[in-house]
């Protein structure tokens, strides 16, 4: 595909304007059709955001003047994918992300040669801290491609309340997103810009219906 063929539009996508072979125009039309897809199911969700329903009537009698009336409630049907979308725009997390510097692999993993001889090249040590749960047990040294050394795992994080001004550590639960890679992310990498969740159960925080909040990212 030639550069004058694409430009990008005004959400970063790239747009194709001219002809394309038979087999990658395929695959281009296949993703397109999965992006419109699933923009219409956002697009039907956010329109039908009250459904009426009629409640079921009991086995009781009603006067003649209630006979013609129909009991309608109305309840809001919202998707998980849009209360997340709308936890992200309401600044959950502070943290910019897109301006955090990218780790390259040459300085996120080390080689390890493996075999006999040495000459295996395909494992991999991780070089910064991560994170593995409390039930992680390691695979096999014969199937094991990336490994996390001892040494640095990390089970708690030092945590600075906002309101408070003071630092607590507190015992980490899961690792949610790290902005360089999936793959890190997978791996429980701890680098900058990396959101991580804590248990906070000790700092005693409660949310409006008055249940305690136990994990926050």
């Amino acid at each position: 595909m030639n550069g004058n063929c694409a430009k990008n539009d005004f959400l970063g996508r790239t747009i194709v304007f001219c002809d394309l072979s038979k087999r990658i125009a395929q695959l281009y039309n296949k993703q397109r059709y999965k992006e419109k897809a699933e923009l219409r199911k956002k697009l039907k969700v956010q329109s039908q955001k009250t459904v009426e329903h009629k409640k079921p009537q009991d086995d009781e009698a009603l006067p003649a003047y209630l006979l013609d009336r129909e009991e309608v409630s109305r309840s809001k049907v919202l998707s998980n994918t849009l209360k997340q979308l709308r936890k992200e725009k309401a600044g959950k997390w502070s943290m910019p992300i897109q301006s955090v510097r990218p780790i390259a692999d040459m300085e996120m993993f080390r080689v390890l040669r493996s075999g006999k001889r040495r000459k295996n090249m395909w494992k991999r040590v991780v070089t910064k801290p991560t994170f593995v749960g409390q039930d992680f047990t390691r695979k096999p040294p014969k199937y094991e491609r990336f490994i996390r050394p001892m040494a640095l795992r990390f089970k708690k994080a030092n945590v600075t309340h906002p309101e408070l001004k003071t630092t607590f550590q507190l015992d980490i639960l899961d690792v949610k997103k790290n902005p360089s890679s999936p793959l890190y992310t997978n791996l429980g990498v701890l680098t900058k810009g990396t959101i991580i969740e804590v248990n906070v159960s000790e700092l005693g925080l409660v949310t409006q219906s008055g249940k305690v909040v136990w994990g926050k990212g």
